[in-house]
């Protein structure tokens, strides 16, 4: 699926979980959706070993939007915060056992 069909999906999914939206125009408006386009976007290229790229889209997001989401992060689709004020999801850390 390319791109623009993810987006699809993501705002389809988003509709169906939040009964506030009209339309689907409305979910450009939350910057929890916006953040999670730049971090698809910043996710793909961090599996590809572009680090700096990725982070640097993500801190982007961050300025724009309020929220931070690592680019190493495992996140599902239709994925949707209603909480944006300081909002941070980061890479789960290995568990070092000694």
């Amino acid at each position: 699926m390319g791109i623009i069909g993810n987006v699809k999906e993501e705002i389809r999914l988003i509709r169906e979980r939040d009964p506030a939206i009209h339309s689907s125009m409305e979910v450009f408006l939350y910057p929890s959706f916006r953040a999670m386009l730049h971090y698809r976007v910043a996710h793909k290229l961090y599996l590809s070993g572009h680090y700096f790229l990725a982070r640097w889209i993500s801190q982007r997001a961050v300025r724009k939007t309020g929220i931070e989401i690592h680019p190493g992060a495992k996140i599902g689709k239709g994925f949707l915060s209603t909480t944006e004020t300081a909002l941070s999801l980061e890479k789960p850390q290995r568990s070092a056992i000694m």
